[in-house]
């Protein structure tokens, strides 16, 4: 028989966990099936590219990436390292617990290389459509080259497969709600999609919309960099931490005139610049609907057994055999994609069995169930660990290793509660080599170069 094909969508983390995790098995002897990986960016990593463009690229596509400079992690290494690939063995030494992007990119690449993968992606290549044929059991995948767009008119042939991973991401197309006065504001709007330089916004006075943790990133990224002043406003609770005397937190606004944006609760403020942070949305328009994951940013969105298969109510949607890799919002991060990926490979493989429809659907509703009684972010840290503790039990992840790293999370949140401005000066333990990490010769906010040569110096 021939192999099963499988069509994945993405060269960002969740699909370079895939690819890992193919590698290993077929390293380990397995009969792997094949994998035909298509990312529309010019390398790998995903949102960890960073690129000076907003908007379109030089292809004409939107651009993908919301990462900007200065972008440190906003919560320790030792949350999302790999048990199998730490920091310890990609730097050969203990190292900070909140390194730059350039930091942990390299650290990605590190175990990318390792296995050989880049030659195993079609970069330059844009997926346009997903159909799935009930009659043949198989997807029928559209995709186009970028390179060769504009050098032939040869229309590029439809690739069939058994089964199709999306892990295209989901922070990457912004959510921009409307408000009375803002298309006659006279300084800067935007989203933070489109944000790449603190040092832009030096002595203005900003606006930031939104509470969540790209509107406290931002806030503290551009007080670093010199603006004067921000107000971060919220529409249902503040975030509330104890910010500098130049940040603070007002209710949502209702207007703006001119310069002066109006409040609920009847104050006002003049500002230079209008900031967005107000979300992505889940955004597959290249899927035909049937096949499509509809939701909001969430801990467990919707219509996902195991929150992997797309399993929705009325109709077949893909046969059990369109899977979704890394969209939930996330404590975890590495590891929660690396497991899905283990799990979808294993599941492929015939190696984990799923029930019948109805039994999956009862349990992904209880998932959701389970997250609406959720009643803060401690629980939020809970519900997440149950989730890849179970996942990770089900394809024996690296034959039972403990990824349960809740304490850290608690602590870590703690920090940021007593206070914003230092929590990324702390250092923390490694759950997986047993070594503290040292303190950063500078802290956050007085570190203004992000580069790797100046982290990983020693003073």
């Amino acid at each position: 028989m021939a192999p099963k094909r499988i069509c994945l969508i993405g060269a960002g983390p969740s699909g370079m966990s895939v690819l890992f995790q193919l590698e290993k098995l077929r390293k380990e002897g397995v009969d792997v099936p094949e994998v035909v990986c298509y990312e529309k960016q010019s390398n790998w990593g995903g949102l960890w590219n960073y690129t000076w463009r907003t908007g379109n690229d030089e292809h004409g596509e939107p651009i993908h990436g919301s990462m900007y400079r200065y972008l440190w992690s906003n919560g320790p290494k030792e949350a999302l390292e790999f048990p199998d690939y730490t920091f310890e063995d990609h730097y050969g030494r203990a190292i900070p617990s909140f390194p730059p992007r350039e930091v942990l990119f390299d650290y990605l690449q590190g175990r990318w290389k390792k296995m050989g993968l880049k030659e195993k992606i079609n970069f330059k290549t844009v997926v346009r459509m997903v159909t799935f044929n009930e009659e043949t059991d198989k997807f029928s995948v559209v995709t186009e080259n970028l390179t060769e767009r504009n050098l032939t008119s040869k229309i590029q042939p439809t690739e069939e497969f058994d089964y199709v991973f999306v892990a295209s991401g989901h922070y990457s197309v912004p959510y921009v709600p409307t408000y009375p006065g803002v298309d006659r504001f006279p300084g800067r709007v935007m989203h933070s999609h489109d944000f790449r330089d603190a040092c832009e916004f030096k002595d203005k006075r900003i606006l930031i919309v939104g509470a969540s943790y790209s509107a406290e990133d931002i806030a503290l990224q551009t007080i670093k960099y010199g603006a004067s002043k921000v107000i971060c406003t919220y529409r249902s609770k503040p975030q509330g931490y104890k910010w500098p005397e130049t940040i603070e937190e007002r209710p949502i606004f209702t207007h703006v005139d001119g310069k002066v944006v109006h409040f609920s609760d009847g104050t006002t403020a003049e500002v230079d610049a209008i900031m967005f942070c107000t979300g992505y949305l889940h955004y597959y328009p290249w899927i035909e609907d049937k096949l499509r994951l509809r939701s909001v940013n969430s801990l467990y969105p919707p219509n996902l057994y195991k929150g992997i298969i797309f399993t929705p109510e009325g109709h077949n949607g893909g046969n059990n055999k369109m899977l979704y890799i890394g969209t939930q919002d996330q404590y975890y991060t590495y590891t929660m994609f690396d497991v899905e990926a283990l799990w979808a490979l294993k599941y492929v493989l015939g190696q984990i069995d799923v029930p019948d429809k109805k039994t999956m659907r009862a349990n992904l509703i209880g998932w959701a169930e389970r997250l609406k009684s959720s009643k803060d972010c401690y629980a939020d840290i809970d519900f997440q660990t149950d989730f890849v503790l179970e996942l990770a039990k089900d394809c024996n992840y690296l034959d039972g290793v403990d990824l349960d790293v809740t304490k850290i999370f608690y602590d870590w949140h703690h920090d940021k509660e007593i206070d914003v401005l230092s929590y990324r000066d702390k250092s923390f333990t490694s759950k997986f080599t047993g070594t503290k990490s040292p303190i950063h010769h500078s802290t956050f906010m007085s570190a203004l170069d992000d580069s790797k040569e100046c982290f990983m110096a020693t003073k």
